[in-house]
């Protein structure tokens, strides 16, 4: 009978559930509708009664709220709209033309390679004195690129491939929009293809380089189209997003991709539009005999919306583009500077860190133990603290680098067992070193927690630009545990060469 009971009640759970369920939601229900009624009824005739009042006041009375109440409202209306109003993307900030040309000249006086910028500057100057106009293709790999240029430029050669990504660098070809005017069309490489992150660089180079940019896509965008398109926006570059192979979708297809698009783009092109750019196609034809054969024919290209577009978006000639091309050419150069001025100056804080390093190797080779005679590497730490302050522009006073080195040789004193065991290890990983003398060891020690203190401070003074002594304490206990092999034999090596010197000198 358990049995059965339990089979009986396993059948029919649903119709229970359902009708325990059913009545508290029909209850809920009613008393949600019933509150909101009440609460219509309410305000109705809490506003029938303001309405009585108001109107029961003098005609001046009633002139003199309502043309404030008009006023609260015209200003509610108003702060919503600013709320909720699309946002124009403003620019990326570029400098000014002195200001980067004087970076630049610092960065080469400090070793850099700036032949590409200085490069850069140079082609700025070439296209502004050219007056031409000159017209970006921008896109993922295989969207049509090489079918527009062929479709807007007859007479040029486009290499022709059925592998994505044919464009393998900038090339320039000049075509004509209907009032005979030239362009100067730039095919880029395509950019999200495997393995072809330089030549995705190449064409971001070059739509900044434009005056205008076609953005070119065979259907809705995907996230890194979007990004590619907002990065454009960012750089205030005149864009004009266009649908390509339009003729493989029908009329509502087309339509909904359109509208996707436009919303996609809302704020950032100038306008959106679908095109054939015409190329070529493989289909299967059936043969008399019953077999088939693989045959491909040309598409007619359609690219007057295209060319009308171009127009309007190009009315005012190359000088009226002028400046927005310079400003993002400028806008450009400002981040590829600061990139080459932060990777020449973590080389120069390594050159520090080493030189450093070295003499602490030096001076650590009568040492009895890590860390017991910091004090004597005080003046070494002092010194490794300040050159990397002046070099990253963070202003220390003594007193702040006095606590950090007291900070620094407290961590290694606490910590001098696993320097000890690191130092210990690295050595008899490399073959010869690890019978070698405890002098050497210490040397390597003083070697690990140089480098380490000066590697963690350097991170910290970039990332942070100021000295702060707690993030640079805790890189630097990271840094003293630290078993990578290659830092280490790095370190190994140049214990070697400094303990050799020192021999030679005795």
């Amino acid at each position: 009978m358990p049995k059965q009971a339990a089979r009986g009640e396993r059948g029919n759970p649903p119709a229970t559930l359902a009708g325990m369920s059913r009545r508290p939601r029909l209850l809920f229900t009613a008393l949600a509708l019933t509150a909101l009624l009440w609460l219509l009824f309410a305000t109705a005739e809490r506003a029938l009664a303001l309405a009585q009042r108001f109107l029961a006041l003098p005609a001046w009375l009633q002139w003199t709220l309502g043309g404030v109440l008009a006023l609260f409202a015209a200003a509610g209306l108003m702060v919503l709209w600013w709320l909720l109003r699309p946002r124009r993307r403003r620019p990326i900030p570029a400098p000014d033309r002195g200001s980067l040309e004087l970076r630049i000249d610092r960065l080469r006086e400090r070793g850099a390679d700036t032949g590409a910028l200085a490069s850069e500057l140079g082609e700025l100057d070439r296209r502004r004195a050219s007056t031409r106009i000159y017209i970006a293709l921008f896109g993922e790999i295989s969207t049509g690129k090489s079918s527009l240029i062929r479709a807007l430029a007859p007479h040029a050669q486009v290499a022709s491939d059925a592998r994505g990504g044919t464009t393998r660098e900038v090339d320039h070809y000049d075509g004509s929009l209907p009032d005979g005017r030239t362009l100067v069309l730039a095919d880029v490489p395509g950019s999200r293809e495997a393995g072809g992150e330089t030549r995705e660089i190449l064409a971001r180079e070059e739509a900044l380089r434009a005056h205008a940019v076609v953005y070119l896509c065979a259907g809705d965008l995907n996230r890194s189209q979007a990004d590619e398109m907002h990065w454009l926006a960012d750089f205030g570059k005149p864009l004009l997003l266009v649908l390509n192979k339009a003729d493989q979708w029908t009329s509502t297809e087309r339509e909904q991709l359109l509208a996707r698009l436009r919303q996609h783009s809302r704020g950032i092109a100038s306008a959106v539009l679908a095109i054939s750019a015409g190329g070529s196609e493989r289909y299967q034809r059936q043969l008399a005999d019953g077999s088939t054969e693989s045959v491909e024919r040309l598409r007619k290209p359609a690219v007057e919306p295209l060319l009308q577009a171009l127009d309007r978006l190009v009315a005012s000639g190359a000088e009226g583009l002028e400046d927005l091309r310079e400003h993002s050419v400028l806008a450009g150069l400002h981040e590829r500077t600061g990139m080459l001025e932060t990777q020449t100056r973590a080389d120069e804080a390594q050159r520090i860190v080493r030189k450093y390093a070295r003499r602490a190797i030096v001076g650590a080779l009568a040492a009895i133990a890590p860390g017991s005679d910091l004090v004597i590497q005080g003046v070494l730490a002092a010194g490794l603290t300040r050159a990397l302050a002046e070099l990253y522009g963070v202003k220390v006073s003594d007193v702040q680098i006095e606590d950090f080195v007291q900070q620094a040789r407290l961590t290694v004193r606490t910590g001098s067992s696993i320097v000890l065991a690191v130092a210990g290890n690295a050595l008899k990983a490399f073959p010869g070193l690890g019978t070698l003398g405890g002098g050497v060891l210490h040397a390597f020690a003083y070697a690990l927690i140089f480098d380490s203190m000066g590697q963690a401070l350097a991170a910290s003074l970039a990332e942070r630009h100021t000295l702060d002594q707690h993030d640079a304490g805790a890189r630097l206990k990271e840094l003293l545990a630290d078993t990578g092999s290659t830092r280490l034999r790095q370190l190994a090596s140049q214990t070697m060469e400094a303990v050799r010197e020192h021999d030679r000198v005795e």
